[in-house]
């Protein structure tokens, strides 16, 4: 079994976000660890998915009272 070429695997690794650059070893940490973000990030809201409904309804109804631009009963 041939070992793959880990120089060239490190050079061809390159990010590129707007003016951000990255290559080599920090581009691969970088997308790993994108990678392990999305994955936790994936988990949690599947653990969240019962009370989410709820946290929305409940953020929906505070931000319409903070916001407070609606009318008022008067007594």
């Amino acid at each position: 079994m041939a070992f793959p070429d880990f120089a060239r695997l490190l050079r061809a690794s390159n990010i590129r976000v707007g003016d951000f650059r990255a290559r080599g070893a920090p581009a691969i940490l970088i997308g790993v660890s994108a990678v392990v973000l999305s994955a936790g990030t994936v988990r949690v809201l599947a653990l969240a998915a019962p009370s989410l409904t709820d946290v929305l309804r409940e953020a929906t109804k505070l931000a319409a009272v903070v916001r407070g631009d609606q009318r008022r009963l008067t007594p």
